[in-house]
């Protein structure tokens, strides 16, 4: 979906696919019928915008055929699809049964990171509407924590000093600018703004930037006005928002049946209280208050004693539309199977409806902010 804040300017306005499984190029055609059109029709949109994921294999196999990056764009167009941005976090194997640290590999201390968003990058060029001002590709903030040398940050320094340049090579071959976001998160080598503006000093700020995930901005617990401050200080652009909400709560044992065995789910407290997963905060009895990188649906409201961080997504959709920090947004709540029973989709239908019910939501927020 498109939409125009005061100023004009269009606003993006899509969800990520890798809530899907899909892990080669039959698949993720086919969630497009089973869950894409469904969900547009829903939202009566002229056309709906994807935060696509493709796995390694896929982009790989796309990158090295023009005709198949062809087939693919005429796929989405007769769907009404569309497609700005690309989620490059996760490799591959995302919706495994057991996914963990796995997501984070491999880092950007590697070839295989490089080459794979380099895959993306050339997809995307050729996926962009042709009106499309620009587009962006999110990826992991470098690496996990541990380990990580000096040895590591100079390695992943002289890789993302290549992916600048290779992109300003894709941008002279096609004319389309892509532009590279590291996103923030509990437990990586970028955590917090903060870090970010001293992690990533020094690269190209033309095309890489920050991907801001507002489940993790909350988790950080860093206020919005002033992480943002923070990313405009350092010149750091904010190259994709991504359109999320994490758990909060008082009483933690209410989160047990939370705690499950497919993601990390971080857990942070407001003093510095810290636990890489939600199991091993509840065995160490953290204090409260906690919140916990578990994405929840954005219409969504736990039961008390849970509570959403959506206070923190109100506050940094604000100001990032009255900045005009932004134009790309992308919903990614991603862990709707692995909810508790109660709140999980059992059909395809139930997932389609839940996925246009967050996307009426942020629709709806943008449009309180002015945008039309």
């Amino acid at each position: 979906m498109r939409l125009r804040d005061a100023a004009g300017r269009v606003l993006h306005l899509g969800y990520c696919t890798n809530v899907h499984p899909a892990e080669d190029l039959h698949g993720v055609v086919g969630q497009l019928d089973e869950f894409a059109v469904p969900v547009r029709e829903r939202l009566d949109a002229g056309v709906l915008g994807l935060g696509l994921w493709l796995a390694a294999p896929v982009a790989a196999g796309l990158a090295a055929d023009p005709s198949g990056r062809r087939w693919l764009r005429r796929e989405l167009d007769v769907r009404g699809l569309e497609v700005v941005t690309l989620n490059g976090f996760p490799y591959r194997s995302f919706q495994d049964p057991v996914v963990k640290h796995a997501v984070y590999r491999p880092d950007w201390t590697t070839g295989e990171r490089l080459s794979y968003t380099l895959d993306l990058a050339r997809v995307l060029a050729d996926l962009l509407p042709d009106d499309a001002a620009r587009g962006s590709i999110s990826t992991l903030p470098l690496g996990w924590r541990e380990p990580w040398d000096a040895g590591m940050a100079e390695r992943a320094s002289r890789r993302l000093d290549e992916l600048a340049k290779r992109l300003a090579g894709i941008e002279a071959a096609t004319g389309r600018v892509i532009r590279v976001g590291f996103e923030p998160e509990p437990g990586c080598v970028v955590e917090t703004t903060a870090q970010a503006a001293a992690r990533l000093a020094g690269v190209d700020t033309g095309l890489l930037g920050v991907c801001l995930d507002l489940a993790h901005l909350a988790c950080a617990w860093e206020r919005p006005a002033d992480a943002l401050r923070t990313l405009r200080e350092a010149g750091l652009p904010v190259v994709k928002v991504q359109l999320s909400a994490a758990l909060e709560t008082d009483e933690p044992a209410a989160l047990r049946e939370y705690a499950e065995p497919r993601f990390l789910h971080q857990t942070r407290t407001p003093d510095g209280g810290a636990a890489d997963d939600l199991d091993e905060a509840l065995a160490a009895g953290l204090p409260a208050p906690w919140r916990v990188h578990y994405h929840v649906p954005l219409h969504m409201r736990p039961e008390p004693p849970l509570s959403a961080t959506t206070d923190v997504l109100r506050q940094a959709l604000a100001e990032l539309v009255g900045q005009g920090a932004c134009d790309h947004y992308d919903v990614e709540t991603y862990t709707w199977g692995v909810l508790p029973p109660a709140h999980r989709p059992r059909t395809s239908e139930e997932l389609a409806a839940g996925i246009a019910a967050e996307l009426a939501f942020a629709r709806d927020e943008l449009r309180h902010l002015g945008a039309r």
